[in-house]
């Protein structure tokens, strides 16, 4: 895919079906190594007891750290997520937030791990924050990243 495509893809997010529809709001840093994501409390993302579905807050975030891992380490790699958890740890009755950050050094740890590993399989932590601080949702993603095989190495 292009990079031309894959930035106005990035920045089309708002309004990627799951996204809009869950009515989360999703900003990205320009160096792709930040993204802060918000959701206010809506009837249409409410649960039965009026506070925000479970579905939707992991809705928020689900395809930050893979996206954010894609485009900095580049397309010689391949990256995917491999698992997730969520735990719920307060009602949420207002507007949430999430903030994904990923540093020079983990991009560099990830890099040397691949140069003596098939594979790498980090795993990423993201809170979901009411607007006092409440931890709302703790999520753990784990993703699988691997180095793309060369022409060369293929034929061997």
């Amino acid at each position: 895919m292009s990079t031309k495509l894959q930035c106005l893809m990035l920045r089309s997010i708002n309004i990627w079906p799951p996204i809009m529809g869950a009515g989360i709001r999703v900003k990205w840093s320009p160096d792709r190594k930040s993204v802060d994501v918000e959701m206010k409390l809506r009837f249409w993302n409410r649960n039965y007891v009026g506070t925000h579905y479970g579905g939707s807050l992991y809705s928020m975030t689900d395809p930050f750290y893979m996206l954010m891992l894609m485009e900095n380490l580049g397309p010689g790699y391949i990256v995917w997520d491999k698992a997730a958890s969520i735990r719920f740890r307060n009602p949420g009755k207002g507007r949430v937030k999430a903030e994904f950050r990923l540093s020079d050094e983990q991009l560099d740890e990830i890099r040397a791990k691949l140069k003596t590993q098939d594979k790498y399989e980090p795993t990423f932590s993201v809170e979901v924050k009411d607007d006092t601080g409440q931890v709302i949702a703790e999520v753990q993603k784990v993703l699988h990243i691997r180095r793309k095989e060369s022409a060369s190495e293929a034929g061997s």
